[in-house]
């Protein structure tokens, strides 16, 4: 085949999927400058949305185009945007030789252990997964009693249960990895009951709504290749013989003999970093960020990307990606943006107050909501301990807690009051979407002050890019402190710890951040057990 980069289309081309394929046909047709006979078919490769133009937003695709005389074609055009389709390359992992003597054993259902698990499956080694929460069906029970009576179940959240803690976010699948592999991710989700376009989109998401479906229909084929799921499992200690590991414990319990264990535990498994600690497993301490969530009317983002065209039909829920580097050698950011979405109660462990954002698929709420954040190191940890970094945000959750009203209510400022240090005391035109409830605090008393100082700067800074972004009456919410791993499991180039058989994977384990990576993640160390035993 061959790629066609760059092509523009109309916003008003593309409003339906007829009108969107005949301009791209049009496009092709002129470009390659052949008639209509010669045009066989063509796929979207990429698609994404130039707004930098308020008055010509477009989109511009990356198509791939079956066509008669194709060499003769790429002879004339040269490389003018106009090249061979680059071949995927075909996967080429070969069975090991090495002795499996126990199935493998997968910690953690999050992406990195569902996509390991997957894989294993697929290879007939019939993969035992633990997840120490429930399946997906349970778990949304739990996390919509927490969200309503504030009653936590500190085994099933958003953090613990099937599917991770991305099921319960906005399932964005974008990434700055460059890995084949991603195709291979988006691949199986859509055979999983995920809406084709991510396979294409710049920025492809799911939602939390049709990820509870994909991850259970994913599970459901691990089951049907062999492989076991266990939910309520949670791993309670871990056998280790001659720097070798032999052994799991379960719920204090059941022992399940082993000597390959995928550790995809997520990065909210403090208890389980402590075990592994106590047991002579390598771990160091991790960079992270915290800070807070800031809401604004939705209407208000469409209108700041897309000037007039803001609504039209297509373009959908707007986002936003910023950043800002502070004279005082910090850095602050936009995170996990959610058009159309809601700031989501996240907390693991009890008396602790943590947040998140979440949208469904339609990306149809009132708000948007982003991660506001600062980067942290670990010279602004507590101590040197390998695990010190997980203290700091306990530290700071705390104190969000208490300042809810320690019952998971969270602590709220107006965005106006935040900036001239002043308390709030009433709403302006935006409503809060934090469930069980919020309450009015200064948010600087529950933040290192250099974050709260750096986030001032940040907002400010961002309200020249985004006019209205410092509107007084947006709200910002706190605190968010799990934006990735505080710790990282150290592991050698095969992908082992320095315990023979233990493999740390994902994002808890240090080594990705979000869907996508983490699943590769999960898919590499896979197949290099498959390509070994």
């Amino acid at each position: 085949m061959v790629r066609l980069s760059n092509i523009k289309i109309g916003i008003r081309q593309a409003v339906d999927i007829n009108m969107e394929r005949h301009a791209l046909r049009k496009s092709i047709l002129t470009k390659l400058e052949i008639n209509d006979q010669e045009l066989i078919d063509f796929v979207i490769f990429k698609k994404s949305i130039d707004a930098r133009k308020k008055s010509d937003i477009h989109y511009v695709y990356t198509v791939d185009a079956e066509v008669i005389n194709e060499k003769s074609i790429l002879n004339k055009h040269g490389k003018k945007g106009i090249t061979p389709t680059p071949l995927l390359e075909p996967n080429s992992t070969i069975i090991g030789t090495g002795t499996l003597d126990e199935r493998p054993v997968i910690v953690g259902m999050g992406p990195a252990g569902l996509f390991a698990g997957l894989i294993l499956s697929r290879y007939g080694y019939r993969p035992i997964i633990l997840e120490r929460g429930e399946d997906v069906e349970s778990r949304t029970k739990k996390i919509n009693t927490f969200w309503k009576t504030g009653l936590l179940d500190t085994e099933s959240n958003v953090q613990f249960g099937e599917g991770g803690a991305g099921t319960f976010s906005d399932g964005k699948l974008t990434t700055l990895i460059n890995d084949q592999r991603c195709r291979l991710v988006l691949e199986e989700f859509i055979k999983a009951g995920a809406p084709p376009e991510i396979l294409y989109k710049s920025k492809p998401h799911i939602g939390t709504d049709l990820l509870k479906t994909t991850v259970k229909n994913i599970r459901e084929t691990i089951i049907a290749n062999g492989g076991e799921v266990r939910f309520n499992a949670r791993v309670t200690d871990i056998i280790i013989e001659d720097g070798k590991v032999s052994e799991l414990v379960v719920n204090d319990a059941e022992r399940i003999c082993c000597n390959i264990v995928l550790l995809a535990i997520g990065h909210s498994a403090r208890d389980t970093f402590k075990i592994l600690y106590d047991r002579g497993v390598e771990m160091t301490q991790k960079a992270f960020s915290i800070g807070l969530r800031i809401e604004h009317p939705q209407e208000f983002i469409n209108k700041a990307q897309y000037g007039d065209f803001a609504g039209y039909p297509g373009l959908g829920a707007a986002d936003y990606k910023l950043s800002y580097h502070s004279k005082n050698g910090r850095s602050a950011y936009s995170f996990c943006m959610c058009p159309g979405g809601y700031v989501v109660a996240s907390s693991s462990e009890k008396n602790h107050l943590v947040t998140n954002g979440m949208s469904e698929y339609k990306r149809d709420g009132k708000n948007a909501n982003s991660a506001l954040l600062v980067g942290v190191t670990p010279a602004d940890f507590p101590s040197e301990h390998p695990l010190a970094g997980i203290e700091f945000q306990r530290k700071w959750e705390r104190l969000a807690y208490e300042q809810g009203g320690e019952s998971y209510k969270a602590p709220v400022q107006l965005t106006g009051d935040f900036l001239a240090d002043r308390p709030s005391s009433k709403w302006g035109r935006i409503e809060p979407t934090y469930k069980p409830g919020v309450v009015f605090a200064e948010l600087k008393t529950c933040l290192p002050h250099y974050v709260t100082e750096t986030l001032k700067e940040a907002i400010l800074n961002f309200d020249t890019k985004i006019r209205g972004f410092a509107m007084p009456d947006s709200i910002l919410t706190g605190i968010e402190t799990r934006s990735s791993s505080p710790v990282r499991i150290t592991r050698n180039s095969n992908y082992q710890s320095n315990i023979s058989g233990l493999y740390p994977v994902g994002e808890g384990a240090g080594y990705a951040g979000g869907i996508m990576s983490s699943a590769v993640d999960g898919i590499k160390v896979a197949e290099n057990i498959v390509s070994t035993l």
